[in-house]
């Protein structure tokens, strides 16, 4: 299963995992890459000792190619990109903004960039700033989103650039990936799906919370001060929301959610941590390894290319 977009990052099969904060460590990514895929660690709101300490690690537990997500929304995001460069990361993913200004700067270092966008507009953007690929990122997905569905998007963005796209947002499987193919994705990005995989160091807890969840198990916080996103339901979502419908303060808001996210993911506090989790979740029934979940991806993706060309071939006889 190669395409345009395993050989640009050098992969053997076009699922790059998402680089979820806290979640996203060298264990998970070094697992993903060791599988065929594309390892990412996520910076998150980390500072770059802590980045530094993962890079280091993750290089202990593969030779092969992985990345960093950079969250531009963190006061760190300055020092965490000064960091990538100067340890010769070759691949980077961009969230929480717009990293236009970057771009050019990091192309002369030699790192491939790709950028997460959930418009046609800042994909078309980005394209002429020189991004080596988009990711497409509906709002399905877990964490932070925009409003434009995965199935609305992907396409969309597909037809205004002629860099690869990558979907992401409610994608967990083999069916997910057949889909991407079909919207005129050449590889897709998967998130929650890898938090439900033995080398995640997410909490247990949180681990089976999502694995015990239904289609409707999420909601999006947060648009009250302009940062959506999507978590499992819990008591700490409807005391946010609540919150956001009176007239508090955007320094209350951000009271609120401090540390919820560590506390939730981490700690295990399923009432009242923050469980960023897409809608994908009530798909999702088991934890296995990561070699595991890419290896049954590829595996029932091909398989359903061989039965809609069977089917299609068929349907051709009988029209003859």
């Amino acid at each position: 299963m190669h395409t345009q977009l395993c050989d640009l990052l050098d992969i053997e099969y076009p699922i790059i995992q998402g680089g979820m904060a806290w979640l996203a460590t060298a264990e998970l990514a070094s697992a993903v890459s060791e599988a065929g895929g594309l390892g990412i660690i996520g910076a998150g709101n980390a500072p770059p000792e802590w980045l530094k300490e993962q890079i280091d690690k993750t290089r202990l537990m593969t030779q092969k190619p992985f990345g960093v997500n950079i969250m531009l929304m963190s006061p760190f995001a300055g020092d965490n990109l000064k960091l990538v460069i100067e340890e010769n990361i070759k691949i980077l993913t961009f969230g929480g903004g717009n990293p236009g200004t970057h771009i050019a700067g990091l192309k002369k270092d030699g790192i491939t960039v790709i950028p997460v966008v959930s418009s046609v507009a800042l994909a078309r953007r980005l394209e002429r700033a020189g991004a080596d690929a988009i990711i497409a990122e509906g709002t399905e997905s877990g964490g932070h989103v925009g409003e434009t569905c995965t199935m609305a998007l992907v396409p969309q963005v597909a037809d205004a650039v002629k860099i690869p796209v990558i979907a992401a947002g409610g994608i967990a499987d083999g069916r997910g990936l057949v889909a991407s193919f079909a919207l005129g994705a050449l590889g897709v990005q998967m998130g929650t799906r890898f938090i439900c995989s033995e080398e995640c160091i997410a909490h247990p807890d949180f681990k089976s919370h999502i694995i015990q969840a239904h289609d409707r198990a999420t909601t999006v916080t947060g648009k009250a001060i302009g940062h959506p996103a999507r978590c499992l339901e819990n008591k700490f979502t409807r005391e946010f929301s609540k919150l956001e419908q009176s007239e508090c303060t955007v320094e209350e808001l951000d009271e609120l959610g401090r540390g919820k996210l560590r506390e939730g993911v981490l700690l295990g506090n399923i009432n009242g941590g923050s469980l960023m989790a897409g809608q994908i979740s009530g798909l999702i029934k088991d934890i296995k390894p990561v070699h595991q979940i890419i290896r049954d991806t590829v595996d029932q993706a091909e398989m359903i290319i061989i039965n809609i060309s069977n089917l299609l071939k068929v349907e051709a006889k009988t029209d003859e």
